[in-house]
């Protein structure tokens, strides 16, 4: 099983001028530690009552930082868990997630799901339209890119969206494109959008409730003929990071539960103020035991 680090906090010592270099550092450690992954959220504001601070808290727009965060790395992939889609018209997401692979040298994926924090919406003036309306626009995104990252430049004509031309150029580097991430559990709308069109799934909770997930997943797979075992699953890990050798025991024993399931990869996340200490000791002690998984 691969380790992903994902990153959700910018309150680092120092304030606002030390956050490009504990980036910078933490990026090239996770990287020297065997991480295969680098990933944020996207959101415009702190999610308040996470422990994270309140919704003032520092937080960066999520393909800006991304970008540095390429310029620091040279192997692990690089994405958002998960950006949602009312953020970005599809087009130009398609264009940033191309310009990202291209200047990464192949390392972009786009996670993507409907987008559910309405506070930040309303913040910035960002529409939020129901739920409903945010599916089909998830759904119709997701064919967007999929006909951006293709040789057809031809229109795209959709319920939501309408594009005259889909040209993307230069194309990027990942071929046939960069993996497609869609996250959430929804088992009527949002595994279907998986099994249809992703490449692969993040998904959170328990074991059993992830493996009823799973369950509805492989029905959707059989429902659109789509092979099930092509999906890669990916789990993210809510608690904190183990700490010692008996959290590290109890961690991979938990871990192995689901790569039974057949999950590729969890995704930690470096709780409190300096993520660096917390990246070296899961370096040290975790990736290696996940990775015998």
């Amino acid at each position: 099983m691969k380790t992903g680090l994902h990153l959700v906090s910018f309150d680092v010592p120092g304030g606002t001028e030390a956050i490009a270099p504990v980036l910078a550092e933490t990026a090239a450690l996770a990287e020297q530690a065997g991480f295969a992954s680098l990933s944020l959220m996207d959101h415009y504001l702190q999610i308040a009552g996470m422990g994270l601070g309140e919704a003032d808290a520092p937080m960066l727009e999520g393909y800006t930082t991304l970008g540095f965060l390429a310029a620091h790395t040279r192997a692990v992939r690089l994405h958002l868990l998960v950006t949602g889609v009312t953020y970005r018209h599809p087009g130009v997401l398609a264009k940033i997630v191309s310009t990202l692979d291209v200047l990464s040298g192949g390392r972009a994926a786009l996670g993507i799901g409907a987008a559910w924090y309405e506070r930040e919406h309303n913040a910035l003036g960002v529409p939020f339209p129901p739920v409903s309306e945010r599916f089909e626009r998830l759904e119709e995104t997701l064919q967007i890119v999929r006909q951006m990252w293709s040789e057809d430049t031809g229109p795209y004509t959709g319920r939501r969206y309408r594009l005259a031309e889909t040209v993307n150029s230069p194309q990027p580097l990942t071929r046939p494109h960069p993996p497609i991430i869609v996250g959430g559990g929804g088992e009527k709308k949002t595994l279907r959008l998986v099994a249809k069109y992703a490449d692969a799934w993040n998904i959170m909770g328990d074991l059993k409730t992830v493996a009823a997930k799973t369950d509805v997943l492989r029905e959707h797979c059989a429902r659109e003929g789509r092979d099930f075992e092509t999906i890669t699953k990916t789990l993210m890990y809510l608690g904190a990071p183990p700490t010692d050798a008996a959290s590290t025991d109890a961690f991979v024993d938990e871990m192995a539960g689901y790569a039974a399931l057949g999950f590729d990869e969890v995704y930690l996340m470096p709780f409190g103020p300096d993520p660096r200490s917390v990246v070296t000791r899961l370096g040290e002690h975790v990736v290696p035991r996940l990775a015998a998984l």
